[in-house]
């Protein structure tokens, strides 16, 4: 046999066999665990990541169970305050009937142009006169004048409705 200038007798072989001198491991999944190795994470880094997904999945779910509680609380909180709404509401309708009930029992209103009861605008309201609608309106409206810096100024719509009273449209 010949020997290829370089080799030491018997270290290969020629033709496509396995040389016995290698540079690395001969079995293949010992070379790929090698390279695995090399490319793997350090130690430390690999912690920190395990650490920081654990961290992060914690504060997920302190974030959902936060954000429930607030949903909780902004439902009842609406719910308190329709409640205190409709309370107030109600409060309002009762003192509104009492005021005008009040004010349509006054005991001047025949005087001042008011009607006496809400009884008597009905009654009156059924005996149709051609002409005397706006009559009926102006037996509804306030028209003295009140000043108030907190009320806007109505003088211009009472001076039509006078007027209308007055002098009614044809038609």
């Amino acid at each position: 046999m010949h020997s290829i200038p370089g080799f030491q007798n018997g270290g290969a072989t020629v033709n496509g066999d396995v040389f016995q001198e290698s540079n690395g491991p001969t079995d293949a999944y010992a070379a790929i665990a090698k390279a695995d190795r090399l490319t793997q994470e350090p130690e430390s880094i690999r912690k920190w990541r395990e650490e920081q997904k654990k961290r992060l999945e914690e504060l997920d779910a302190a974030s959902k169970v936060t954000e429930q509680e607030w949903r909780e609380k902004a439902k009842k909180d609406l719910e308190e305050w329709n409640l205190r709404q409709n309370e107030q509401m109600e409060k309002n309708r009762a003192n509104n009937r009492i005021a005008d009930k009040a004010f349509y029992q006054q005991p001047d209103a025949d005087v001042i142009g008011y009607v006496a009861s809400e009884e008597a605008f009905l009654k009156e309201s059924k005996e149709e006169t051609p002409g005397s609608e706006w009559e009926k309106v102006a037996q509804l409206c306030d028209f003295n004048p009140k000043s108030s810096k907190q009320s806007k100024d109505v003088s211009r719509m009472r001076s039509v409705l006078i007027s209308l009273k007055q002098t009614p449209l044809s038609r």
